[in-house]
């Protein structure tokens, strides 16, 4: 079989190695300011001598307001342009290229004060799981937010990253708008997919304005929400198609919210099939058959057969994975090399603990067994 994975390609005008992308994820790795770390650069310099073609930084926030969680990334202001800087020259010494992500947290705001967010509507979350609370935006306060995204764009050009990604899944704040769970607007940010998908869009041109047509712009967008009611499939595919008519270098799929469920983006049950690695498989068919604009596919995907099929089928372009590169930061490598046995990661999720007790993002579970710790595992799978 054709390993088609290892082959070069495109986004706009920026070629990439391979086929593997490092889905962005929230390292936990910052400082509390939201500065670069050490162990931040040091992170993105494993994952580009691991051989990933593409890696997606970070979760970057590009507003105070739109924090989502501890030691997060920033990028709202200059003064995070030199560290960004390091970060990016780290990756390029390896050959691989870097993306980040621009995001804003919506509802989900990390505020030790307990402030509220922002969102398109007055919303309040009270579950066992989350609780969140966000006050309406204002025409004004949309309007700065545009503005942010455009500026973190630029920051992260003079930087010296290879592009961006605008993070409008998972019910962060682009994803709030898109969504009629949480939008419940009637002015023209809301009522209708055209209304809900304006900020996206808005947000999309003021950045093509900073950074100009050749410098890479991707978005990571939900195929559904899974909630109800939703931004569905049908309402994915209208806003893909209008981004792709306004060059749009790239869409990553993902699907799911921070409250969706068992269908989040982050699934802990184990697969059980082959088929079933692939979330949102029929998605992505449906995708390729409508649309030209290159597909980058994330969700539960762990095995190299897998990969290569899903390109070498026209399924996607690309293929994006976090939590097994979390596990094994050098495994595109050790296929590339031959060793195609899958990932190690058992989407246990535990990734997670280290990050939140403020150690940064490493694999807890492959720590602990090294240490032979597994009684002690199991009572910290019983705490999730």
């Amino acid at each position: 079989m054709e390993n088609i994975v290892f082959t070069e390609t495109w986004l706009g005008k920026t070629k990439i190695k391979n086929r593997f992308v490092r889905s962005a994820t929230w390292e936990g790795m910052a400082t509390e300011k939201g500065e670069v770390t050490p162990a931040l650069i040091k992170l993105m310099e494993e994952l580009a001598k691991g051989e990933v073609g593409l890696i997606i930084s970070s979760h970057a926030y590009v507003d105070k307001k739109g924090q989502a969680s501890p030691r997060q990334l920033a990028v709202y202001s200059d003064e995070f342009v030199d560290g960004l800087k390091k970060m990016a020259d780290s990756v390029h010494k390896y050959g691989s290229k870097i993306f980040l992500q621009l995001a804003h947290s919506g509802i989900f705001r990390f505020s030790p004060n307990g402030e509220p967010g922002l969102g398109p509507s007055d919303f309040e979350i009270k579950s066992d799981f989350r609780s969140a609370k966000a006050i309406a935006m204002t025409k004004d306060n949309i309007q700065e937010v545009i503005e942010k995204f455009g500026q973190a764009a630029k920051r992260a050009k003079v930087a010296g990253f290879d592009g961006v990604e605008i993070h409008a899944a998972h019910g962060y704040l682009l994803s709030q708008f898109l969504s009629p769970y949480f939008n419940k607007r009637q002015d023209e940010y809301g009522k209708d997919i055209d209304g809900r998908s304006k900020l996206l869009m808005d947000v999309y041109l003021k950045i093509r304005e900073e950074v100009g047509q050749d410098f890479p712009v991707i978005v990571k967008i939900n195929c559904e929400d899974f909630l109800d009611p939703q931004m569905s499939f049908d309402e994915m595919l209208y806003v893909s198609k209008r981004l792709e008519q306004n060059q749009i270098d790239g869409i990553e799929m993902s699907g799911g919210t921070l409250i969706s469920k068992d269908l989040t983006p982050c699934r802990t049950k184990k697969i059980a099939s082959k088929l079933g690695e692939i979330y949102y498989l029929q998605h992505a068919k449906r995708f390729k058959q409508e649309l030209s604009v290159p597909l980058i596919l994330v969700g539960g995907i762990r095995k190299f057969e897998i990969c290569n099929e899903l390109v070498k089928n026209n399924i996607c372009d690309m293929v994006s994975m976090s939590r097994p590169l979390i596990r094994e930061p050098h495994l595109i490598a050790r296929w590339k090399q031959g060793d195609l046995r899958d990932s190690m990661c058992e989407s246990c999720n535990m990734c997670f603990k280290p990050a939140l007790q403020g150690e940064g993002l490493y694999c807890y579970l492959e720590k602990k067994l090294k240490k032979k710790e597994k009684k002690e595992i199991e009572n910290d799978f019983k705490e999730i």
